[in-house]
């Protein structure tokens, strides 16, 4: 059996307290171990940080969303940084810029942005990113640390060929979810996940979130889960023009070497 490694899954989500323990053993089943759980606030980074230490071949992230930024304070990045010690942590994020909702303030979130690199920065840990509809200011940061962005991946990456040219040249990872399942919004994706060099591609569900349209039977409250993980995989390999097998070696390393697991 192929391992994969979903390396965004928001697990602390409401939509899994009835059975989380069990999707964490058909994730398993379907050789998706171990699960890095994403960090979108403080209070939800402590939580999954307590989950993971707990819990054999589960890790996380710790950080503030774009969306959360404007509940930062003085107290926050102290915050993260004693999450960031703990040893079932292995980035800081997810963190970036969303224009497209505009929860928090714009410059609210540049703020927390620029804060949440300079921690990783000082504690030597990954960067989980987001972003949506930011792409000039989300680049303008990132180029003002290059030095972090051999160790930055793009999270749940949506954007055009102009865009991914971009990330890689400043040296980021990307994260590719089933939004690549999906035939109609998909297709740009499609087209361009062959252009990321293999040691740069990560794959991740974003469960319960996006949800893989052409799965051959749909979960009733079509909540996305690891244990579709290899799905998404096989679609990557028919758009890049490769064997499964070389999908899940090739990510399952870059998220090894990348995380520290």
């Amino acid at each position: 059996m192929n391992q994969y490694i979903d390396v965004g899954i928001n697990l602390m989500h409401r939509s899994f307290n009835i059975d989380r323990e069990n999707v964490v053993r058909e994730a398993a089943a379907a050789g998706v171990s171990p699960l890095i759980i994403t960090g979108t606030s403080l209070r939800s980074s402590e939580i999954a940080a307590e989950y993971a230490e707990k819990h054999k071949n589960i890790y996380a992230t710790a950080g503030v969303h774009p969306h959360d930024s404007k509940t930062c304070d003085g107290h926050t990045v102290e915050n993260l940084r004693r999450l960031s010690k703990k040893s079932q942590v292995v980035a800081v994020g997810e963190c970036g810029l969303d224009y497209d909702r505009d929860f928090s303030p714009r410059d609210v979130q540049r703020k927390w942005f620029e804060a949440q690199i300079q921690l990783a920065s000082e504690e030597n840990m990954p960067l989980f990113l987001h972003e949506r509809a930011a792409f000039a200011d989300f680049k303008a940061i990132l180029s003002s640390h290059k030095e972090i962005c051999s160790r930055a991946v793009v999270h749940c990456f949506t954007g055009t060929r102009d865009e991914l040219r971009a990330y890689l040249d400043l040296g980021c990872y990307i994260g590719i979810t089933g939004w690549i399942c999906d035939r109609k919004r998909g297709t740009a994706l499609r087209s361009i996940v062959k252009d990321i060099p293999g040691d740069k591609l990560m794959i991740e569900t974003d469960g319960p979130f996006l949800l893989p349209h052409n799965l051959d039977e749909r979960p009733k409250e079509n909540r996305n889960e690891p244990r579709f993980l290899p799905h998404i995989a096989a679609e990557i390999a028919v758009c890049r023009g490769e064997t499964v097998g070389r999908i899940a070696e090739t990510t399952t390393a870059n998220a090894k070497r990348f995380f520290g697991i």
